[in-house]
C-alpha cells in the first residue's frame, strides 16, 4: 500500500514538473490511467478480501455477496449509461469521448456514494437516538 501511495506521489510530482499542458497533455493521460489502475486494484482487493472473509465466517454468505456485487455492477452500468461525457471545460485538446464518459461515471458514482454516506450517518444517528430513549 505504501508503494502505491509512493507511486501516486511520484506521478503527481512528475506531472507538475513536466507540466500538465505541455507534451500534448501526456501527464494528464498518465494520471487518468493511474486513476483507473487504482480504482481497479481497490475493487479487486475489496472483492477478493470480501470473498475470503465471507467464506471463512459463513460459507452461505457468498450468495449474499454475489447478489450485492451484481447490484453494484448494475448501478455502475446504469450510471455509465446516463453519464454524458461532455467535453472538459478549459481544455483545448479534449480526451476521447470514452475517457470523458468514464470520468463522468466515476464522478457521478462519487456523488452517489457521498450522498449515501450522509444519509446513512443521519439515519444511523436517528435510529441510535430512538433506541437510547427506550
Amino acid at each position: 500500500m505504501v508503494g502505491l501511495i509512493a507511486i501516486s506521489v511520484i506521478l503527481l510530482v512528475w506531472g507538475f514538473v513536466a507540466g500538465f499542458e505541455s507534451n500534448g497533455g501526456r501527464a494528464v493521460d498518465v494520471m487518468f490511467y493511474w486513476t483507473y489502475i487504482m480504482i481497479a486494484l481497490s475493487l479487486i482487493a475489496v472483492v477478493v478480501f470480501g470473498i475470503i472473509i465471507s467464506f471463512k465466517n459463513d460459507p452461505k454468505s457468498i450468495v449474499k455477496l454475489g447478489i450485492g456485487l451484481v447490484a453494484i455492477a448494475a448501478i455502475c452500468f446504469v450510471v455509465y449509461l446516463i453519464s454524458p461525457g461532455k467535453p472538459a471545460m478549459g481544455m483545448l485538446e479534449q480526451p476521447d469521448h470514452a475517457t470523458l464518459r468514464l470520468t463522468d461515471t466515476v464522478l457521478n458514482l462519487t456523488y452517489i456514494a457521498g450522498v449515501c454516506a450522509i444519509v446513512a450517518i443521519i439515519a444511523g444517528e436517528i435510529v441510535m437516538s430512538i433506541r437510547n430513549k427506550k
